[in-house]
């Protein structure tokens, strides 16, 4: 969605993403490659000329986010440009950065301070102090009402500014989430967004080609990652809205993923769903752009949250990190049911009923589950679990014979498949077999209902819950594409 008169770097052409990508198993060889040492050297001059605003802007900007009133960043930048202390142009694409500070172990304070040396202060945002949203909301709102007033400096940084996120998949998604209110809002352009990969499995950042961990010689690569955030063309993302509709009770310990939605928000959500929304139930809705789980993966990640916020020193690195993880899944009981367990607690099928539409299609079909499956992942991306492809690149027959297409980000379309046993996720992560296809589709509902179990784990983009189930009265997860796409900066090697 383009707007009239806009800067060429807010018009670049927005290319396809790609359908496929290379093994996690490059990462290593991305890390090293990412130091700098085999690229051209950006120039810290040059840089500063392509990313930096002009002073009275980014100190309006600040002034507002921390205010949280634009009134006050437009009286900052007033008084700033009366007093004749900046006299620069506009850059050519001026970047903001979104730091979260916990991710990556060590590394997110210290990348923090390499910013603001590269890009000034003002224009680097630590995610523990300030919300995306309040950036979005009078951070953004100021250059507004700027470029209003007939600041033509502060319309051409509005139009062309680009954001960079330094974090994980799930703080990708929180900005992300926050920058697509500008739609709702119908204050466009929308910024693409790049990635600093931060966290543990960083499958966004692969996708769109930031790689797949934080590099090795990381103080040199931050310049070439934000000279290419700059100048790199731009992708769509689909972004899919999941409703969940409880009969009663709450969830407790909300992901940022998440939020209640209020009886005053129902009628607006069931527009955008298409779904008729009880009085009586509980809703909740959130927003997801890699995948959405159901079963013992979710349930594992919940374990490692839990743990790593209990005992954050024994998370010091995405290894580390890596390596708790896979302790928790031996002792969730995936790799071996104990002899003692109902049958009933092993596959999804007992508590769960799985109904599609297809593209271009307005009726739900249901489909069959399979008995073995104990982990159910709808995927956005072709990336999963650090940069796996459990969906695999399938061959043109046997697309043909399923009714699949190949898959991209941006086709409206989710791919769905699932895990058996502990030891079958292992050999579909080695990529030594493929995931167990079960469909593609435009809408996706899951019927789940109680009995042997009170609860399923779910997660949406690495945040996990625990979801309370009944056995008389069924919990409804709806997820439908949402209208508009997220654009990302694709970082071409």
């Amino acid at each position: 969605m383009e707007r009239e008169g806009e800067a060429p770097a807010a018009t670049a052409v927005v290319r396809r993403a790609p359908s496929t990508a290379p093994s996690a198993r490059v990462s290593i060889w991305e890390s090293v490659r990412a130091c700098g040492v085999w690229s051209k050297e950006v120039d810290k001059a040059e840089l500063r000329r392509q990313v930096v605003m002009p002073l009275y802007l980014r100190r309006a900007v600040a002034v507002a986010v921390k205010a949280k009133d634009e009134a006050a960043g437009v009286a900052a930048a007033t008084a700033e440009d009366q007093a004749g202390e900046d006299a620069d142009g506009p850059a050519v694409a001026p970047v903001v950065v979104f730091v979260n500070s916990r991710s990556g172990g060590r590394h997110g304070p210290e990348l923090k301070v390499r910013l603001h040396e590269l890009i000034t202060e003002e224009q680097v945002f630590d995610l523990s102090v300030v919300k995306p949203s309040d950036f979005v909301h009078y951070g953004l709102s100021c250059l507004e009402k700027l470029a209003d007033q007939g600041d033509n400096r502060a319309k051409a940084v509005r139009e062309k500014m680009r954001i960079v996120v330094a974090g994980g998949d799930g703080t990708v998604g929180w900005v992300l989430g926050c920058l697509s209110d500008l739609y709702k809002l119908k204050r466009e352009p929308v910024p693409p967004t790049g990635i600093i990969p931060l966290g543990t499995g960083n499958d966004l950042a692969r996708s769109f080609g930031w790689g797949g961990s934080f590099p090795f010689g990381w103080r040199s690569a931050v310049k070439r990652y934000l000279s290419k955030a700059s100048t790199a063309p731009i992708c769509r993302l689909d972004s899919w809205q999941t409703v969940i509709q409880m009969p009663e009770g709450e969830i407790k310990e909300l992901p940022y993923a998440l939020k209640k939605v209020e009886p005053g928000d129902r009628l607006e959500v069931s527009q955008e769903n298409g779904t008729e929304l009880s009085e009586k139930a509980s809703f909740y809705k959130g927003v997801f752009y890699n995948y959405l789980s159901i079963g013992m993966d979710a349930q594992v990640a919940y374990g490692f949250h839990h743990l790593r916020d209990e005992k954050p020193y024994l998370a010091q690195g995405p290894v580390a990190n890596k390596l708790i993880y896979a302790g928790y899944s031996c002792t969730q009981g995936w790799f071996c049911t104990p002899c003692t367990a109902s049958p009933q607690l092993r596959g999804l099928k007992n508590i769960l009923r799985l109904s599609i539409k297809k593209a271009n299609c307005s009726e739900w079909e249901q489909v069959q589950m399979p008995s073995s499956v104990r982990s159910l992942v709808v995927l956005n991306l072709y990336n999963y679990g650090s940069g796996r492809h459990p969906w695999g690149d399938l061959k043109p027959e046997y697309l043909e014979k399923r009714g699949f297409v190949e898959a991209h980000s941006d086709d409206g379309l989710l791919e769905i498949f699932g895990l058996k046993e502990g030891w079958h996720a292992s050999f579909v992560m080695a990529e030594l077999i493929k995931a167990k296809h079960i469909a593609q589709a435009a809408a996706i509902k899951f019927e789940m209902r109680g009995g042997e179990w009170d609860r399923a784990y779910i997660q949406m983009d690495g945040e996990p819950w625990k979801q309370p189930l009944l056995q008389e009265h069924s919990t409804i997860v709806e997820i439908n594409k949402v209208p508009y796409h997220s654009l990302m900066i694709n970082e071409e090697q």
